[in-house]
């Protein structure tokens, strides 16, 4: 696959259509998309587990809501962490203990001291789990209409209210896709 048509950094946002339930009104960011397989985290999925209750030094660097969130339904016992770094996008070396992904927005080595990457961290957030797509997965799924792919924002990544980031990324798309995020909950109300 070419650096052309990785999605790396990009979010899947799920169509009104996806019915797997791990993905109802999911936003994902791809963390990294090739010819092996695709690997992302859910975005809007806090969980009731506060991140000092399962890694204490990395709490204080979490913005609000300071929960882990469930990254997805792939190894939920494994613990991913997403920074972003203002001026990460620019060229500037990378702090120890964190790789860019896309722009400012990178994984943290959760092994490494807190420390190291405090002075640098503009926001950080927790996962539990992550999603992943086998060779042609994610692919097939797109084609079959189950996701719409837009661009990211580093702000995607702390948003403080994660249960209206759906919303918020299709309304501010430039497209019919805007539209979309008015779309009801549950349509047989309607």
């Amino acid at each position: 696959m070419t650096e052309v048509s990785s999605l790396t950094g990009r979010l899947l946002v799920a169509t009104p259509v996806l019915a797997d339930p791990n993905f109802d009104r999911a936003v994902v960011l791809l963390l990294d998309h090739d010819e092996e397989g695709s690997l992302g985290v859910v975005l809007n999925r806090p969980t009731p587990v506060g991140v000092g209750d399962i890694l204490e030094g990395w709490a204080e660097l979490t913005g609000e809501p300071g929960v882990v969130f469930q990254g997805g339904p792939v190894s939920l016992d494994s613990a991913l962490g997403v920074a972003v770094i203002p001026g990460g996008a620019n060229g500037e070396e990378a702090p120890l203990g964190w790789r860019r992904v896309h722009g400012a927005i990178g994984l943290v080595d959760l092994e490494a001291p807190p420390e190291l990457l405090a002075p640098a961290v503009g926001s950080l957030r927790i996962f539990a789990g992550y999603a992943g797509w086998g060779p042609g997965q994610l692919e097939e799924e797109l084609a079959e209409g189950a996701w719409y792919v837009v661009e990211s924002e580093p702000g995607d990544v702390s948003s403080p209210e994660p249960e209206r980031l759906w919303r918020e990324v299709l309304r501010r798309q430039r497209s019919e896709l805007a539209m979309v995020a008015t779309y009801p909950d549950d349509p047989s109300l309607n």
